[in-house]
């Protein structure tokens, strides 16, 4: 029978052993977001009667008992998720993925959540997104979380993308949001957010992708929109936004590819700068309250795909120069009062290309009664920069007007 002093040297033993053969393989996750799962060989289990749990990495054991604590909280969990919460083996854990942090390269830690359509309720993440310092990716879309969004998660040093779109959160932005200093891929849409978005959101430089649509947000269009050079992807569809589309939307023409305006309350007339987003593969601002002509400039979105302007109280000829786009695979312009359209446009209608129901052309079917054009018509209209109208910003050898490559 051993002594004392020899079970201590034993267990001490395995201990450094447990540490000593633990592995790491990460494969990359075919999610988009550049995840990586950690497959950790842990230390051998403990054995009967050893209470305490052996953990790959003491930044696991720090973790540990606020994944346990949630576990606790979430009141629904359908898809049995949380079954494999259970032991030391955090980094198998289903929606747990491990990484080194960037501040040791010799530690393993949880670096990335994904949650998305696991369907879990909880009342709120407080106490559990925001106590895990080593995050960098957290996605939750398409769960029953509620509440708002701790303070402290501006104390995240590494997280820089964060989806809690499609869940039940409420109340104002969350303003911790603006002193995430990493955060480049924001997505809170399909939620109930009331108020306005700060005018910081939109300065952030490292932030490249930007979702809050499908909230109650109510607020002027933001005037410094264009203030951050790095947005590709912009949307702030169904919520409340009034007023014009600014003419600093240009700004962000280094890189945005898509922006989703629709089903808002802007107004006012389209700005000539819109023919300056060189990168658009999508613009949508279908179903507002827009006016005025479109601007020939348009004419320059050669990457444009899809374009949308339906549901407004647009008027005017409709430029050949945008049906000649060479990429353009829907042009919607439905439900509102252009008077006519050029045989270039005129093929693309019959070929389902481009939708004018709903407008003021004579001789095409499915327009608006002359009852209708003629209120319309009567009441004065008037866009600011009217000159603007027939610039076209680039080189287009079938379009030449006296305006060409002029800029107002």
């Amino acid at each position: 029978m051993m002594n004392g002093i020899e079970f201590v040297l034993l267990v001490f033993s395995m201990f450094l052993i447990g540490h000593s053969i633990k592995t790491l393989e990460f494969t990359i996750a075919s999610s988009g977001h550049g995840r990586r799962k950690a497959a950790v060989a842990q230390a051998p289990a403990p054995s009967k009667g050893q209470n305490q749990l052996v953990f790959a990495d003491q930044r696991l054991a720090v973790v540990y008992p606020i994944i346990q604590k949630f576990k606790n909280i979430i009141t629904s969990d359908p898809l049995g998720v949380t079954k494999s919460w259970v032991g030391p083996n955090i980094c198998n854990y289903t929606g747990f993925y491990c990484d080194t942090p960037p501040d040791d390269k010799s530690a393993i830690a949880v670096a990335s959540i994904d949650f998305n359509g696991f369907q879990l309720s909880a009342p709120n993440l407080d106490g559990f997104l925001d106590q895990l310092p080593d995050i960098a990716l957290f996605h939750a879309n398409s769960n029953n979380f509620s509440g708002t969004l701790s303070a402290n998660i501006a104390n995240l040093p590494y997280l820089y993308e964060l989806d809690i779109s499609n869940n039940q959160f409420s109340g104002p932005f969350p303003p911790a949001i603006l002193g995430m200093n990493s955060l480049s891929f924001l997505d809170i849409r399909f939620n109930s957010f009331t108020g306005s978005v700060p005018p910081q959101l939109f300065t952030k430089d490292q932030l490249d992708a930007l979702f809050i649509n499908n909230n109650n947000f109510m607020q002027k269009f933001p005037d410094n929109l264009g203030s951050s050079s790095h947005v590709l992807y912009l949307t702030l569809a169904n919520n409340r936004f009034f007023g014009p589309i600014p003419r600093s939307i240009s700004k962000i023409l280094a890189s945005l590819s898509e922006i989703l305006l629709l089903n808002n309350l802007l107004s006012g007339c389209l700005p000539y700068e819109l023919g300056l987003l060189n990168e658009a593969v999508v613009f949508d601002a279908g179903n507002n309250r827009l006016t005025g002509p479109l601007p020939f400039s348009l004419g320059c979105l050669e990457n444009m795909e899809v374009l949308n302007f339906a549901g407004n109280q647009l008027y005017g000829m409709v430029p050949e120069v945008i049906c000649s786009l060479g990429n353009l695979a829907n042009l919607s312009l439905s439900h509102n009062f252009f008077i006519g359209v050029g045989p270039i446009c005129l093929s693309l209608i019959k070929e389902g290309v481009v939708d004018v129901r709903k407008n003021c052309i004579p001789g095409l079917p499915s327009q608006r009664s002359t009852a209708e054009c003629v209120a319309f018509f009567a009441q004065p209209r008037y866009c600011p920069y009217m000159e603007t109208y027939s610039y076209i910003p680039c080189f287009l050898p079938s379009f030449k007007s006296s305006h060409d490559h002029k800029h107002p």
